[in-house]
């Protein structure tokens, strides 16, 4: 999903979700949202 579908979805605003997927990168030491959503996969958190 893109920020906006994101933010749409959660009832929340662009920059929120900006800030959320960022401070996420920032965690997992991720370089793009690919990695985060490998992360989920391998750590069960997606099925």
């Amino acid at each position: 999903m893109t920020n906006a579908e994101i933010a749409e979805e959660l009832f929340i605003s662009h920059s929120t979700v900006k800030t959320h997927v960022a401070r996420l990168m920032t965690k997992l030491q991720a370089r793009n949202r690919v990695e985060i959503v490998i992360w989920a996969y391998e750590t069960g958190r997606v099925g």
